[in-house]
């Protein structure tokens, strides 16, 4: 007898005929099962992935879509691998630990750390998960209302890789000359973007339903999808340094057709959410959007920002140009550049770098300068301020994912 669980190795080409020893001549000769290379299905891969509804079905192609990173089970979702089905699937990755919310194999849901730690000592996990990475059940979801990112990003490379290998090695060409690039989406976009800062008040998932019956259901934008996502933007001091990330509520707006009408839909829509932005933002916990519009048309940038984020920037800005300023005459003093110019005050800042090489004062009766009154103080120190927002998580609707290895209706697993 085959055991239950156990693995049956064919070599290429071979195959195997099985009955229960009875013969009926009622009954034809059967179908031909042929099974598929199973090494090379990656858990990384978003083209096994199908979302399902929480009740077990394939959800119909909606206007709300994922950014691929997020195509792939993100931290807080549930995993579902039908019952009755056999898969084996790679979890090689850049995370230590792969966290997932729940999962069900062979119709058994599995949904604290305990029960996970268990079926890994049994027999059937070590056939059916190979590669470096380590699956764990958390059982928790998302705790915070403002969304929760999804965690793939370290994993970006191996989504994208696998993304490409079905479209052929490389990104399809985009019909506009400037494209976007959205965070976690592997090929630029056509569309708009838009980035919103947010506060406490902010809730992820009355935003979407806001903007999924009050827009998006019009007429007017039939055939325009959008996605909408909690993603970790990376922050950088004077552009070039890079400092440390800061999660924002990125929208991503895309149609599905061509031509100057298409633009002029996406560009409408973008528009209508940054003015819903100025009027209601306040009330619905945004502090500011960024909006980015790139079509057949034209390429087009639009910032909304409250006072207060306004009158920030210039301060900032206007410090740093100051210290800027002190830095450049600094410089010039000790490379004596200074030195021919009459009536300048002799300058000197015993704090920032040679402390040990005080000038001597000047002889009695020279008039060769003077102390300046105003600099014979510590200079002014930048404090640019670094404010890191830790992030919680939440998704207030759970999202299932079926095994991508196994297809009811084809012949082939």
């Amino acid at each position: 007898y085959l055991p239950l669980n156990g693995e049956l190795v064919l070599a290429s080409g071979a195959g195997f005929a099985a009955f229960d020893g009875s013969w009926d001549p009622g009954c034809d000769s059967g179908a031909t099962v042929r099974f598929a290379d199973a090494e090379h299905h990656a858990w990384f891969d978003p083209t096994l992935w199908q979302p399902v509804s929480p009740v077990g079905e394939l959800e119909p192609s909606r206007r709300i879509f994922s950014v691929d990173e997020e195509r792939v089970p993100c931290h807080y979702d549930d995993i579902i691998f039908q019952p009755e089905t056999s898969f084996r699937v790679n979890v090689d990755s850049s995370q230590q630990v792969i966290h997932l919310r729940s999962i069900s194999l062979m119709g058994q849901e599995l949904s604290s750390p305990e029960a996970w730690a268990g079926y890994l000592r049994g027999p059937s996990a070590a056939l059916q998960f190979h590669g470096n990475g380590t699956l764990q059940v958390t059982g928790s979801g998302c705790l915070d209302k403002s969304g929760c990112a999804c965690g793939n990003t370290l994993d970006g490379h191996r989504i994208c890789t696998a993304l490409l290998r079905a479209l052929g090695g490389q990104c399809p060409a985009p019909a506009c000359q400037r494209p976007l690039q959205p965070l976690g989406h592997c090929c630029p976009v056509c569309g708009a973007t838009i980035n919103l800062d947010f506060t406490p008040d902010f809730d992820l998932q009355k935003y979407q339903d806001r903007l999924a019956q009050a827009l998006l259901s019009q007429p007017k934008y039939t055939g325009l999808q959008m996605a909408i996502s909690k993603v970790q933007k990376e922050q950088t001091f004077l552009g070039v340094i890079p400092r440390s990330s800061t999660p924002i509520i990125q929208i991503v707006l895309i149609h599905d057709g061509t031509g100057l009408q298409t633009s002029s839909i996406v560009e409408q829509l973008a528009a209508d959410i940054m003015e819903d932005i100025a009027q209601h933002g306040e009330a619905l916990g945004i502090s500011s959007g960024k909006m980015e519009v790139a079509t057949s048309n034209a390429f087009s940038e639009q910032v909304g920002n409250h006072a207060l984020s306004s009158i920030t920037t210039g301060t900032v800005l206007g410090l740093l140009f100051g210290l800027l300023f002190l830095g450049g005459i600094l410089f010039l003093h000790r490379k004596g550049k200074l030195r021919s110019l009459p009536r300048l005050p002799a300058l000197h800042f015993p704090h920032l770098w040679d402390r040990a090489e005080d000038p001597a004062p000047p002889a009695p009766g020279s008039d060769k300068g003077f102390d300046n009154p105003m600099f014979d103080v510590e200079p002014p120190r930048a404090d640019p301020g670094k404010e890191t927002l830790q992030e919680m998580t939440h998704r207030d609707h759970r999202v299932f994912y079926l095994n991508p290895l196994y297809d009811a209706n084809e012949t082939e697993t």
